[in-house]
């Protein structure tokens, strides 16, 4: 058989589309792979260059990277700031501001991320995720000063990390 070129195409879906269907997939067991969209998890995870590893939660704990359904077919991959009794708050590591939902609206763990173009992964239980997570969520006080420092100056001139 003659060599042949496998061309790979990507089709992008709207989230309020996609997300549903892979919830559906989680539910059934499977891992997903998704590439991020947005920029709420600056400035370690990137809009379009970072993928996620999913699969269903089990034991949704602080700090956990998740999911979840704020609002009817909107969507988030934020970390867990608080659990209180059935209540869940969520923040992106760049942003301010908080969401909630509750615990049955948590649709997703993350595994790891695959970040960079990098094949391997960074797991969430591993020693490079739980570094950061402890420095960045404790940076909370002084962290939009250092988003905005990132935006204006380090992207423009570096580039995304």
């Amino acid at each position: 058989m003659p060599d042949k070129e496998i061309k790979i195409q990507e089709i992008q879906f709207a989230n309020a589309i996609l997300l549903p269907e892979i919830v559906k997939m989680l539910n059934e067991g499977h891992t997903v792979t998704l590439r991020l969209k947005g920029f709420s998890m600056r400035p370690f995870l990137e809009d379009g260059r970072d993928k996620a590893l999913l699969t269903k939660p089990t034991n949704p704990k602080v700090g956990d990277p998740v999911l979840a359904e704020i609002a009817p077919k909107h969507f988030v991959l934020h970390r867990i700031i608080s659990i209180k009794g059935d209540d869940v708050t969520l923040r992106g590591d760049g942003n301010l501001g908080t969401e909630n939902c509750k615990l049955k609206d948590v649709q997703g763990a993350v595994i790891g991320f695959y970040r960079k173009g990098r094949e391997t992964l960074d797991r969430t239980d591993g020693r490079k995720w739980r570094v950061y997570s402890w420095l960045w969520t404790r940076l909370y006080p002084i962290r939009r000063y250092l988003l905005a420092f990132y935006r204006r100056i380090w992207i423009p001139v570096f580039g995304t990390i």
